[in-house]
């Protein structure tokens, strides 16, 4: 008989109808399904969400509460009521391929010194994209490829991959703790770092990861996403939780004034430099890439201040 290979964890808040879309999508696996489940996690949801879950009648799917508000409070508890050896994480705004569970589950047993895999996180622009919006300009949307090789990350290679599309060895957990409630996004939170900061800590364990490039699941993109007041907020807020999280090699520095690492104040100066140049010969792309590094800095710089 099949035994229990893959736990899939899928926080959602207030995101039926793509939360139906997801779930779908994970039922339409070519792995056998006595094989992984899915454990939806609603974090104080207001719509139809349980009842989108429940229609799906399918012993696979289970759904759970966490009434403490936020993403790495919705994942722990989806960690905590799952039975498998291997965990994967998703959004509920992410449609996952058809060999999505097979391929964690395959791809983990075929590289046994790996703690974890992650894949590709590709677009669907619900309202096309705009000129601007190019590959520079993916993070704030949650989006990720890193080519069409696999690729080991580890200490000497801290490369970061994105919970919508990752997936651990349970003793990963056990050694390293959980997801860390100080950095998590909030209900409609920008810029979070859970992801990051989970995996910094399993670098400095002395653990690696695997990226998969045929792990591959489709992102919706919205519209209000595309714009540039978008990109603007996600990266001030980046910065605030780069504070928070205060990395080593963020924080190395021979001089902090008011906890500020010196090497940051130095690359607002010169990202200034940057903004004015381009500023000057009308190259409005480049110009809006050196704002947006400012507003990191802007972030992080007043979250120093403010402690």
């Amino acid at each position: 008989m099949p035994q229990l290979k893959l736990s899939v964890i899928l926080p959602t808040f207030d995101r039926a109808p793509s939360l139906e879309r997801a779930i779908a999508a994970l039922l339409r696996q070519s792995a056998p399904p006595e094989t992984y489940e899915v454990i939806v996690v609603d974090n104080n949801s207001t719509d139809r969400t349980a009842e989108v879950v429940t229609a799906f009648a399918d012993r696979r799917v289970r759904l759970i509460r966490e009434p403490r508000q936020g993403l790495s409070f919705a994942r722990n508890a989806g960690l905590a009521a799952s039975g498998a050896p291997v965990v994967a994480f998703t959004d509920d705004d992410v449609e996952v391929a058809p060999d999505w569970v097979e391929t964690i589950v395959s791809t983990l047993a075929r590289h046994p010194g790996v703690d974890g895999i992650g894949g590709r996180v590709l677009p669907a622009w619900e309202n096309g994209r705009p000129r601007w919006l190019t590959r520079e300009h993916w993070a704030p949307l949650a989006l990720q490829d890193h080519g069409d090789s696999r690729r080991v990350f580890d200490r000497a290679t801290p490369i970061g991959l994105i919970g919508a599309n990752v997936a651990f060895r349970r003793t990963v957990f056990d050694r390293v703790g959980t997801f860390s409630p100080s950095v998590q996004r909030v209900k409609d939170g920008i810029g979070s770092t859970e992801d990051h900061e989970l995996l910094a800590r399993v670098y400095d364990s002395g653990g690696r990861m695997l990226y998969q490039p045929k792990l591959l699941v489709m992102t919706r993109v919205p519209g209000d996403r595309c714009n540039r007041r978008y990109h603007r907020r996600w990266h001030e807020g980046h910065g605030r939780f780069y504070a928070l999280m205060r990395l080593p090699e963020m924080e190395r520095a021979r001089v902090t004034p008011f906890g500020v690492p010196g090497h940051l104040l130095r690359d607002a100066a010169q990202t200034l430099a940057a903004w004015t140049r381009s500023a000057l010969v009308a190259d409005w792309d480049r110009a809006f890439l050196a704002e947006l590094r400012l507003r990191f800095l802007k972030g992080f710089v007043w979250t120093r201040l403010a402690r």
